[in-house]
């Protein structure tokens, strides 16, 4: 109805207008005939989930027999450093806690749809730990661990919510999923993700969509959705994500738990599916999530061995340093309660300053921030970039799939004709400002030329903002994370909020989410006063994504320079301890 009320004064324009239109909604039609290879696999993949979560029900009854007194209730009360302690002094068996966590999960997964696939060779693995020596006992001995689905597990498919990846096993473990193996750690389940990896809800064709534990109205955010509500109900203690725009950090903050995006080239990506390979101003990257700070610190302890670069060379031997993660000294911490693209909801904005009084009052000092050319940044440096194809890459993949609701929006844009594009982009330039812009930018780059000017405007802006970050002689950054939870649906309606953490993935900074308070009544008394910076869909959208959520969960961000992933830990572990005990009136 907004369009055609834009059209009446141009009867020509409008005529070009729905004729390229109706051009290219007779092309969507054409794709949605080629969907029946998605129709005939998608109901085998179904079927094989219902078979594996039997097979890992079946497990948890036959551990359950050798031991029949076992109380699970104290084993899923342990944080993840006192449990790995606990398995390498013997005084918990392997069986017991492995049936501790499958049933455990299996609940989860009952309440919110979260799990995608059993790793049956858990069982096979457990035994072969047992007759390991304990010299021979890596950190993580015994330790069971879900992964989000994109991580290669030999003989198990990574889909990424594609139904062009079903039924194409991976023929090994990735790297990171040998080298967990070799630490002692049992990956045990796959969690669920949205289609094709880029957005923050949790839903794809194959499995359905994954819901919040917190709040079942609520999408448990992306892409590490799955793995997030898993934790978060205590159905797994430590994960592995990825993150493309706030991959782990979006869910990680939805769902109450913590999570690390680390530099590009930290970890290795080697045996990690994407559905978008190539990418090079933009950093997808992997992390770990997990219940508190001490979990992700053992994790990275774990993973950054010798190991990691034996088995991909291309990924320095940097063991985890020690020195810098329990250095002590005071810090000075830049933060911002805005980056100016998008105007935090109130209870971010309070967490930031509520945690900086907090920094204050133990002896750090606070410095305020600003983000340089945020719009240029999040426009034509992080869109663009994720697109420089014209989303050519991605359109491929889903190529005879049917798209999932969260993707709908995203795709049709992708699929219009650039001078449809363009000529939308002219039309919304001073009503949707933002939307315009992004329909400006997935026409992609077009040319290698054009392509190498983009990854050099990406080096020089991250350049600029390491020499505002060190005019200030900073050591960390604090700024507000997305929260609370959204309402299922509404991430592909308010994307430009995710700006907080997009803009770390193009300047390639380790940064984390801690969780710091709950959203309080007052602040959603506040909330009704919300306008937003541009007065845009994006902004009322985002103000309706928010709305009833008292109680839930809101993290702050923690963020550093690159390869600094043991001063963002140590910083948020400064900001874990100072709030964890704060109790603040609803």
């Amino acid at each position: 109805m907004m369009l055609e009320m834009l059209l009446l004064p141009y009867p020509l324009l409008g005529l070009l207008l729905l004729t390229l239109l109706g051009a290219a909604l007779l092309g969507a039609a054409l794709l949605s005939r080629q969907c029946a290879p998605a129709w005939n696999k998608i109901p085998r993949a179904q079927r094989r989930r219902e078979v594996a979560l039997q097979q890992m029900a079946a497990l948890a009854q036959r551990l359950r027999e050798q031991e029949p007194g076992l109380d699970p209730k104290p084993i899923l009360a342990l944080p993840l450093v006192e449990l790995a302690q606990k398995l390498q002094a013997e005084e918990l068996s392997l069986e017991s806690v492995l049936c501790s966590y499958l049933e455990e999960a299996l609940k989860v997964h009952q309440e919110v749809n979260c799990l995608t696939d059993f790793l049956e060779e858990c069982e096979e693995q457990l035994q072969a730990l047992k007759k390991l020596k304990k010299s021979e006992r890596g950190l993580l001995y015994g330790v069971p661990m879900s992964l989000k689905d994109p991580y290669d597990c030999m003989g198990h498919d990574s889909t990424c919510g594609l139904a062009q990846f079903l039924e194409k096993p991976a023929a090994k473990d990735g790297v990171l999923v040998k080298v967990l193996k070799a630490q002692g750690a049992i990956p045990f389940v796959k969690t669920n993700i949205p289609q094709t990896l880029l957005s923050y809800d949790c839903s794809n064709p194959i499995y359905g969509q994954t819901r919040n534990p917190l709040n079942l109205k609520k999408t448990p955010g992306g892409s590490s959705g799955g793995e997030a509500a898993l934790l978060s109900k205590g159905g797994s203690i430590l994960g592995m994500g990825t993150d493309t725009g706030g991959s782990i950090r979006v869910p990680s903050s939805f769902c109450g738990v913590y999570g690390l995006r680390t530099s590009r080239n930290r970890l290795s990506y080697t045996g990690i599916a994407s559905a978008v390979k190539g990418k090079k101003s933009v950093a997808t990257v992997a992390g770990p999530l997990a219940r508190d700070v001490d979990s992700l610190v053992l994790c990275l302890r774990a993973l950054l061995s010798e190991d990691m670069h034996q088995l991909d060379p291309t990924v320095p031997f940097m063991p985890f340093r020690e020195e810098i993660y329990s250095n002590t000294r005071p810090l000075r911490i830049g933060y911002y309660e805005s980056d100016g693209f998008s105007q935090p909801s109130p209870s971010m904005a309070r967490a930031v300053r509520l945690t900086c009084r907090l920094l204050q009052d133990a002896g750090h000092e606070v410095i305020p921030f600003s983000i340089p050319r945020i719009e240029y940044a999040m426009q034509k440096l992080y869109t663009r970039g994720v697109f420089a194809d014209g989303g050519a890459t991605l359109l491929e993949k889903l190529e005879g799939d049917i798209v999932d609701p969260s993707m709908k929006a995203l795709v049709t844009q992708l699929r219009l004709p650039d001078l449809l594009k363009c000529i939308l982009a002219r039309i919304l330039k001073y009503i949707e400002p933002r939307t315009a812009q992004t329909l400006d930018m997935i026409r992609g780059v077009k040319t290698p030329k054009k392509l190498w000017e983009q990854h050099t405007a990406v080096q020089e802006y991250q350049q600029e903002f390491i020499a505002k970050w060190r005019s200030l002689d900073l050591d960390v950054l604090l700024s507000p994370a997305l929260d609370p939870a959204f309402y299922i649906g509404y991430p592909a309606k308010a994307s430009a909020s995710s700006s907080y953490h997009s803009l770390y993935n193009m300047l390639d900074f380790p940064a984390g989410v801690v969780p710091v308070t709950t959203v309080t009544l007052q602040d959603e008394e506040e909330l009704a006063f919300y306008k937003g910076y541009y007065g845009d869909s994006n902004d009322r959208n985002f103000k309706e994504a928010v709305e009833g959520s008292v109680g839930l969960p809101v993290a702050v961000q923690c963020i550093t320079l690159p390869w600094e992933e043991e001063l963002c830990l140590r910083f948020m572990k400064e900001v874990e301890t100072l709030t964890k005990n704060q109790r603040e009136p609803r």
